[in-house]
């Protein structure tokens, strides 16, 4: 008797069309049956947005050899609820596979990303879920260095699944850093983004801005994704959407003379 194979559900956020989501679906489909569910344009840094005042549109595409696939007209999060909802409505999801991006998304970056917000949604819809980043954002990028990496922790959350109101948020360095050391479990680093907005004017004489920015990160401690990054490790963070801070509930609640 054929045993089931785990239904793994891909999605991202570069689009369906790039790179790294047909090497995520290279590795996934030896381990279980994958179907694919990603937006048909790029929407990096769309966060945790959804789409709610214009219609959704979903097509069945023919990209992967083999491989139910679906285009999205909205964000990597409406993918992850429209693929539970609609295109696989009444299946048993075991596995939200977000990735693999373009570009880092360590650290403070979680916030803003669209390939972590489509894991995190995954993991509301209570589904054990992990995001995929090659630090690395040439849209060319050299996969080759971490293939065998992302089946071995793919497998891994089959075979010992963590918490399905977890998201994990793996980040592999380039590949021109050198070879991987390993794997490390790490806290997300604490730093933000200082932007800076470039002002310009288009041929209508009207100003714009384009905005630019670098990563601050004063957090210089050895056990945060920041550093296995720069000390070519893959990093592995365990997110929760539960944003409560309960050390600050705590203070409030005995200190605040307005809570009664």
């Amino acid at each position: 008797m054929n045993e089931k194979k785990p239904l793994i559900l891909v999605t991202n956020d570069d689009s369906i069309y790039s790179k790294g989501i047909k090497e995520l679906v290279e590795v996934a489909k030896t381990l279980g049956e994958v179907v694919v569910v990603a937006p048909d344009s790029h929407q990096s840094g769309k966060a945790h947005s959804i789409t709610i005042f214009e219609p959704l549109r979903l097509y069945k595409k023919n990209i992967f050899e083999g491989i139910e696939a679906y285009e999205c007209s909205g964000t990597p999060v409406d993918c992850v609820k429209i693929a539970k909802k609609v295109a696989l409505k009444g299946r048993k999801i075991d596995l939200v596979l977000s990735g693999i991006n373009h570009g880092s998304n360590s650290s403070i970056s979680v916030i803003y990303s669209g390939t972590m917000s489509a894991a995190i949604e995954g993991a509301i819809e209570g589904l054990p879920s992990i995001g995929f980043s090659l630090c690395d954002y040439d849209h060319d990028a050299d996969f080759s260095h971490i293939r065998s990496y992302i089946k071995t922790i793919i497998n891994q959350a089959l075979l010992t699944p963590f918490a399905s109101n977890i998201a994990l948020n793996v980040n592999f360095p380039s590949i021109i850093s050198g070879p991987i050391k390993g794997i490390k479990i790490c806290r997300q680093a604490i730093d933000k983004w200082d932007e800076d907005y470039d002002k310009r004017t288009d041929t209508n004489g009207k100003d714009y801005y384009w905005t630019s920015g670098v990563l601050l990160n004063n957090d210089l401690e050895t056990d945060t994704d920041e550093w296995a990054l720069k000390n070519n490790y893959i990093s592995i963070v365990p997110c929760q959407f539960d944003l409560t801070s309960k050390n600050e509930k705590s203070f409030l609640e005995n200190n605040w003379k307005i809570v009664s």
